[in-house]
């Protein structure tokens, strides 16, 4: 590491926190709302129906899970990856809490929380991504499938997130307008946001091809 990116990690560790943090209650927003949830928690919220476990325990269990999977794609987790696990899984049930002191949404508040959620949800994903110190769990074990099978990011992604959000379905998860909003604007946001929040300078001439990689690796 130089000494330019050494002299940034105090940022870089500040936006990475900050980035888990708001994921953490996007998560919960989505799912108060109950129009949707991102791919992932589909799964999540499933497992925790059928095991009787809270959202963020299954969160972490399922992360440690898909870290696991890393083993045989020779993955290297860094210390963003240990805090995906950790900042996510512990926060999301306390801001499930704090979102059921909403009570029952009405079809429009559902919807613009609905929204709020996939947005805060693109900022978190820029902060966490733009920190780069070290991909999440799922975002570890696309680019090591990808890496291993030579498929395109696209394809393993949508194969990935097809398996997980039909098992999470089968188990009680809430798929819905929610979960396709989400699907559909997920990548063009990051795109636009994750240059207002890269700690690195990325080479002259690359910013297209490295960008929109990124944004399409955009789930933690």
């Amino acid at each position: 590491m130089t000494t330019a990116h050494t002299n940034l990690l105090p940022r870089r560790s500040a936006q990475l926190f900050a980035g888990l943090v708001v994921y953490a209650a996007s998560i919960a927003m989505l799912v108060h709302a109950g129009l949707g949830n991102m791919p992932w928690d589909v799964l999540s919220q499933g497992l925790a129906r059928q095991l009787g476990w809270t959202f963020g325990t299954v969160t972490i269990v399922v992360s440690v899970v898909v870290l696991a999977c890393w083993l045989p794609l020779r993955q290297r987790p860094g210390a963003g990856t240990v805090a995906n696990v950790v900042v996510i899984g512990l926060l999301v049930d306390p801001f499930l809490a704090l979102a059921r002191l909403l009570g029952p949404l009405p079809v429009g508040a559902a919807a613009a929380l609905t929204v709020a959620g996939v947005a805060a949800n693109a900022v978190a994903t820029a902060c966490y991504l733009g920190a780069q110190l070290g991909p999440g769990p799922r975002d570890g074990l696309m680019t090591g499938l990808v890496a291993r099978t030579g498929g395109s990011v696209r394809v393993v992604r949508v194969g990935i997130e097809g398996v997980v959000v039909l098992s999470g379905w089968l188990l009680g998860g809430t798929v819905g307008i929610g979960t396709l909003a989400y699907a559909l604007a997920i990548g063009p946001l990051v795109h636009v946001l994750l240059p207002r929040f890269s700690a690195r300078p990325t080479p002259a001439g690359a910013t297209g091809t490295v960008l929109t990689s990124r944004a399409s690796r955009a789930l933690p």
